[in-house]
């Protein structure tokens, strides 16, 4: 990118040096992770370089104040507050320029792309870098980044032309349009004289900020590419200006993008629980109806073996042989109310199951919708703006759930558990999902505990343990020596219509023993 090419850094260091020499390093500090700041300080003025040093992006930008966050916050480079800025040193053919201090002291800027680095150096060794993943930098010493080529007529003429050789330093953009105008020369010396007034066209620049396929770019030339482009006379007009446009497009993009996989999960959540539930719907529908054995077993009681565990009998609606289940320790009628409870519960489940699903039908076309407006954003304040009014339902917020529930950390996974029966049902409906696993104390009232799934992680074993070990604990067997705690993914956990607060079915389980203790 222009910003860190080496003619513009070559007039960005000669301004630098109007503005720096003769000031003091009053501060340098760093907030973020790959920035860092340093104020510098005369009588009634004040200069701040920021430093954005990610591996997707280097850039500088300058301003008059920055306010330092009170929290977060880790000063850097202490041995050199106070020293005057004695000179800014721009290094051969280099991406690289030094801010030069008192005693011997330098803040070099190596702006090479994804390496770029802030490096202090002390009598031509570094002392200290500012990213330390760049271990290759401790190597580096100021006379290796001047790189002198003899550029002249003579040296054109050794090379046959071929500029790459003598300017090295050309970014694409400056390619293209060197080709351009030496396609148009025919003798070598025509192609010299066109070369010549090309470089005095960016040693005395005008700077343009505009964009390229959509993309803020910076550029010495203003060539068809560029689109709204703004012209800036100095080369620290322009790079803040570009800094805050393309800072401000990759931020939209940025959480354009968060936005959009929550979306996604969140549609893929629906789709999956809409598949489920039309087909357990089915299932359901199409299995032999419970009422009506009920009522067979009620019309021939009289046929019905005692202490049997299955009986055949005339279905009177089908007209056919239907063999019938019992359990062998209950009579036939109170097998026959056993299936007219399940009848009952059927029914209701049925219900519920319609109504989950016409629900989560609603809540997928609206995420579809939502997919749709975010994708069509193209700034970043109405973006936040709608997030802000339209996705606050889907928001699963930190402090809200340590708020309701008990909080426990444990090897990176979180444990929640229930305070009380309603509170129960809200953690086990609204805050747990099918991956999530759920633990109870069998066969006694008690909290909810749930063990938040971390995505390609297995729960571990001593997580488990100790959440079986708090189910156990938040319990009426919580003065056992040992207790029987159910283990079960949410999935297999389901509270149909009619059940008191904090009740559920468990469909699967398996019981670990576990002395109850508290964390």
């Amino acid at each position: 990118m222009m910003q860190n090419n080496f003619y513009f850094l070559r007039q960005l260091s000669k301004e630098l040096a109007q503005h720096l020499v003769g000031m003091e390093l009053a501060t340098c500090f760093t907030q973020n992770k790959d920035e860092l700041i340093l104020g510098f300080c005369k009588p009634n003025q004040d200069f701040y370089i920021r430093a954005t040093l990610r591996s997707d992006f280097a850039c500088l930008n300058f301003l008059e104040e920055f306010q330092r966050a009170k929290k977060n916050t880790v000063a850097l480079f202490t041995d050199l507050i106070g020293l005057e800025v004695k000179e800014v040193i721009q290094f051969q053919n280099d991406r690289s320029f030094s801010i030069v201090l008192a005693q011997h002291k330098q803040l070099l800027f190596k702006m090479h792309g994804n390496r770029s680095n802030i490096l202090v150096i002390e009598n031509e060794t570094v002392s200290d870098i500012f990213l330390k993943k760049h271990l290759n930098d401790w190597d580096i010493t100021p006379p290796q980044l001047h790189r002198p080529i003899t550029q002249t007529w003579e040296a054109f003429k050794v090379v046959e032309g071929d500029y790459k050789q003598l300017y090295p330093t050309f970014n694409k953009l400056m390619k293209q349009q060197v080709e351009q105008l030496l396609a148009q020369e025919s003798t070598l010396e025509a192609q010299w004289k066109a070369l010549q007034n090309f470089i005095a066209q960016l040693e005395n620049p005008t700077y343009y900020v505009g964009q390229i396929a959509q993309i803020p770019t910076l550029s010495l030339l203003q060539v068809e590419e560029l689109e709204e482009a703004v012209p800036h006379k100095t080369a620290t007009t322009a790079l803040n200006d570009f800094y805050y446009a393309f800072t401000k497009i990759t931020q939209l993009d940025k959480e354009k993008a968060t936005a959009l996989k929550k979306l996604e999960r969140l549609k893929k959540r629906a789709q999956n629980y809409i598949k489920k539930t039309s087909a357990k719907l089915k299932e359901i529908e199409n299995s032999t109806h419970f009422e009506e054995m009920a009522n067979i077993l009620m019309a021939n009681l009289h046929q019905i073996p005692a202490q049997a565990k299955s009986v055949e009998l005339h279905d009177f609606y089908k007209e056919a042989p239907i063999q019938i289940k019992l359990k062998p320790d209950l009579s036939p009628q109170k097998n026959a109310e056993l299936y007219y409870k399940k009848a009952k519960n059927a029914k209701i489940e049925v219900e519920v199951l319609q109504r989950n699903l016409e629900e989560k039908e609603e809540t997928y076309q609206s995420l579809l919708q939502h997919i749709a407006a975010v994708e069509a954003f193209e700034h970043l304040r109405p973006l936040r703006k709608y997030l802000k009014a339209h996705l606050k339902d889907y928001e699963e917020n930190r402090d809200e759930v340590s708020a309701l529930f008990k909080r426990f950390e444990l090897q990176g996974f979180t444990i929640l558990i229930g305070k009380n029966a309603k509170n129960n049902d809200l953690l086990t409906q609204r805050y747990t999902y099918k991956e999530d696993l759920w633990l109870h104390a069998k066969d006694v009232s008690g909290s909810h505990v749930v063990i938040k799934y971390q995505s390609g992680k297995s729960f571990p074993k001593e997580v488990i343990e100790k959440a079986a070990q708090l189910a156990g604990y938040y319990s009426k067997r919580k003065n056992d020596s040992l207790c029987p705690v159910i283990v079960t993914p949410k999935k297999f956990v389901r509270k149909p219509k009619g059940l008191a607060d904090g009740q559920v079915v468990v469909e699967k389980e398996e019981v670990m023993m576990v002395e109850p203790k508290p964390y």
